[in-house]
């Protein structure tokens, strides 16, 4: 009787475990996406994040907001080019706030064909 109390609670843990460990892979990835849709995602938040940072700085010295080509050609962010795989980043600004924007025409399967920053900080996808 000991043993089966024992091996009947080994298999709801590791049932328990698995609910979790799919539940949690379904966050990291994109909706029905490949690995590498998922890499470039992360990296395109990085870059956005890095221009939100970028443009945060040049407003703490400046005063305002700046395109994406005036943050770059100010030394304020070094970035060697403004795409990554299909998107491609600009920078809205108005008054006082700005909104950093990747977009892609053809995004990989499962992704979303915007990402957005604004000067918050808030991630936005779409």
């Amino acid at each position: 009787m000991g043993r089966a109390i024992g091996f009947i609670g080994v298999i709801l843990v590791l049932a328990f475990g698995m609910f979790f460990y799919l539940k949690a892979s379904k966050v990291v990835s994109p909706a029905n996406g490949a690995p590498q849709a998922t890499v470039e995602i992360t990296g395109v938040q990085n870059d956005l994040l890095a221009i939100g940072n970028a443009e945060k700085r040049y407003m703490a010295a400046n005063g305002k907001y700046v395109s994406l080509d005036d943050l770059i050609s100010s030394g304020e962010l070094q970035m060697a080019r403004t795409t990554r795989g299909p998107y491609s980043y600009s920078v809205e600004v108005s008054g006082a706030s700005f909104l950093a924007r990747a977009q892609a025409s053809n995004p990989p399967q499962g992704a979303p064909s915007s990402l957005t920053v604004d000067e918050l900080g808030r991630v936005g996808r779409n």
